[in-house]
């Protein structure tokens, strides 16, 4: 084998030689033969003697490690935050105070039900944690890409979970929520019909991590020098604005490639274009907590930013890839509880439950109290405490002093507590009647409900609605369906009878009790929607070129220099994974073959041929479906004259094509179409072939 020093051995098997790098044992034994288990003669009985096989079976056996309860499918990676405006006027954290600080950080981003094999794109909330290794101790954000929850107390968490992962005497299904069991804790649970919203909107199928939102969820607390409290909701926001993907395009997307997600934020950062983040607070005090019309303590509600701006202090970017996934994104341990001076909690009852079960999860995760040993975890801070021993310990104390208070002089492996810098919880006043009971501030389920739906617009509406039919659909039993559209009835009547009508149901069921009546006087808010938020670029975005032989060179060309611009990236697909030869004589490489690389992976796509070409691919069903697929994803498309025959074998024929297909000609319409592309969707398109979103509509306009 050419590049390696190898023998073969008597049996065919390929021995490679070592010339400096020796293989060891754990033991840093060297390995002579790495390929043959020690036997009698050579077709002989192998011996327990070969302590190297009982080495290597034995660590191969016991790789594994449970699985996260839920966020089990999850990638991460490394970059750095750095604060732009001082919040020394609310806190003592040095994190949020001194201006030009870079933090270091790790970041991690996940899908909830599905387990770790389960693909990126299922219909699920993202988990986004942030650690930032801070001077003072480790600060974790455990945020999700929404910024409510299903649940107002944490003892219905397991409830939830429980409903919403596989059902137990089956197994399945995985990773997704259109099952019985989910639906009929929901339609139970009126406090869930906020993140039932959510959930059924485009913010559960994003395109990207790159391009998704992430909330703290809860309300914390910022502690100034005084010890005075303020009221703080943690945002991040996407430099390159929200996007998602479509519903039939996440399906196809989880069969053509489950690592979508994860790749793209491989690529991007190896790429050398790394995503970034702004770091947003809403801060505010006891005036506007008493009153908001809301329980600022329910995880099931929201403060619109028209209410409370988002204030953005710094921003972070990552920009530095795993060295191993295990060893990093599979151990590293988040815990809400985790703060630094500066930083408390609020008594949000869902927030107090994961202060206690993500701390104690990881013992039964990662094996042992010294989870904080393994790098991923451990402070960038000193540590020094009288902790000791346990399964896997790292860090011991040295010295004859494991205690305090004691009588010897204080130093590094004998430190004592400090009161000007230590922890200081806030001093709030309690006082009451201890009782299992719900606030009733936090009785009212459906006003945010309403008020998330009528601020999306009308293509977000429809999909919410083709989102809850298709789940509901997946429901065996009548009885749960009702239900569930009978919550919808206390949030918008449209959409009941969108969802219902799309159920077969003869006639609406009574809306379901409500405790307290619907608010109608919320206003929309732009910020919860996604298509207002677009992008208005194609940076970061990515373009699928489908060449052939006698391609326009030129033509091709000038996509790319216009890409390289902005910057945004492009994969050539073609018929061959060789590539193509274009009308210059140049082969241009094919990153994808066309049946492997089919539009669902690409923001917008270009069809460049030439007339041989074009011939050939009118009657390729993978290129047909390269075509047909982007344009009924609401996709824009490019083509050249030539190509123009696989567009109309396609079904876009002249009478179907609009405004979103472009036929180019030089790199002036290259520049063009790159600059349409921005808008990352069509989305005239499929209201133009979709008429059962004139309801939604028409709701809108009223």
């Amino acid at each position: 084998m050419e590049g390696f020093d190898t023998q073969i051995g008597s049996g065919g098997e390929v021995h490679q030689l070592a010339k400096d790098d020796v293989l060891t044992t754990q033991q840093g034994v060297p390995v002579s033969d790495d390929q043959n288990s020690l036997k009698l003669s050579e077709r002989g009985p192998t011996l327990l003697e070969d302590f190297i096989l009982r080495e290597k079976i034995f660590h191969f056996d016991h790789e594994r490690i449970p699985e996260r309860v839920v966020h089990a499918r999850g990638f991460g990676a490394h970059g750095t935050f750095t604060l732009k405006e001082s919040l020394e006027e609310f806190t003592v954290a040095k994190v949020l105070t001194e201006v030009g600080e870079q933090t270091p950080m790790f970041v991690r981003f996940s899908t909830v039900a599905g387990n770790k094999g389960s693909a990126d794109l299922a219909r699920d909330v993202r988990g986004f944690a942030a650690k930032f290794y801070t001077k003072e101790g480790n600060w974790d954000i455990v945020g999700n890409n929404i910024p409510v929850f299903f649940i107002q107390d944490a003892i219905k968490f397991p409830d939830l979970v429980h409903a919403a992962k596989q059902e137990p005497d089956r197994g399945f299904p995985q990773a997704q929520t259109a099952h019985d069991n989910f639906w009929d804790f929901i339609s139970l649970t009126p406090e869930s019909m906020h993140m039932v919203m959510w959930i059924m909107s485009d913010r559960t199928i994003p395109r990207s991590f790159r391009f998704m939102e992430g909330f703290g969820v809860h309300t914390f607390r910022l502690i100034d020098a005084d010890g005075n409290g303020s009221y703080v909701k943690f945002h991040f926001k996407p430099k390159l604005g929200l996007q998602s993907v479509m519903w039939n395009e996440a399906v196809k997307i989880n069969g053509a490639d489950p690592d979508f997600h994860r790749r793209d934020l491989w690529d991007a950062i190896t790429m050398g274009t790394p995503p970034e983040w702004d770091l947003g607070v809403q801060i505010f005090d006891d005036a506007f907590a008493d009153e908001f019309a809301f329980d600022i303590l329910d995880s099931t509600k929201l403060i619109p930013e028209e209410q409370v701006p988002v204030r953005i202090i710094g921003s972070f970017v990552l920009d530095r890839v795993v060295d191993n996934f295990f060893a990093e994104t599979e151990q590293v341990a988040y815990c809400t509880q985790n703060v630094v001076p500066g930083i408390g909690f609020t008594n949000d009852p869902l927030l107090h439950g994961r202060n206690f079960s993500y701390l104690d999860t990881q013992l039964k995760r990662l094996g042992s109290p010294n989870f904080t040993h393994i790098p991923i975890n451990a402070p960038h801070a000193s540590v020094s405490n009288f902790q000791q021993d346990g399964h896997m310990a790292m860090r011991n104390p040295k010295g004859r002093v494991n205690y305090e208070p004691n009588s010897w002089a204080s130093s590094p492996t004998n430190p004592r507590e400090d009161p000007q810098t230590g922890y200081r919880h806030f001093a709030a006043e309690e006082s009451g009647r201890k009782a299992q009971v719900r606030s009733p501030s936090f009785a009212d389920h459906y006003s945010q409900a309403r008020q998330f739906f009528i601020s999306q617009t009308p293509i977000e509406q429809k999909h919410i609605g083709d989102a809850l039919v298709f789940e509901l659909s997946k429901v065996e039993r009548a009885d749960i369906r009702e239900r569930i559209v009978a919550h919808l009835r206390n949030i918008d009547e449209t959409l009941a009878t969108v969802v219902g009508g799309g159920l077969g149901l003869s006639e609406l069921p009574q809306a379901f009790p409500a405790t307290v009546k619907t608010r109608q006087d919320l206003p929309p808010s732009d910020a919860l929607s996604i298509v207002k938020n677009a992008p208005k670029s194609f940076e970061g975005r990515k373009l699928g070129i489908l060449v052939s032989d006698g391609a326009p060179a030129a033509l091709i060309n000038a996509f790319i220099e216009t890409l390289g611009k902005l910057p945004a990236v492009y994969e050539i697909v073609a018929p061959k994974i060789g590539g193509a030869v274009l009308d210059d004589g140049t082969l241009i490489e094919a990153k994808q073959k066309v049946d492997g690389g089919p539009s669902i992976l690409y923001d917008a796509v270009a069809v460049i041929l030439s007339p041989d070409g074009a011939a050939m691919l009118a009657s390729d069903k993978t290129a047909k479906d390269f075509v047909s697929d982007a344009f009924g994803h609401g996709k824009f498309i490019a083509c050249n004259a030539d190509a123009l025959p696989l567009l109309n074998a396609a079904g876009v024929s002249e009478k179907d094509r609009d405004d979103g297909v472009v036929t180019v000609a030089n790199a002036k319409d290259a520049k063009a179409f790159v600059a349409l592309c921005g808008e990352v969707r069509f989305w005239e398109r499929e209201f133009n072939v979709d008429l059962d979103a004139a309801g939604f509509l028409q709701a809108n306009k009223a």
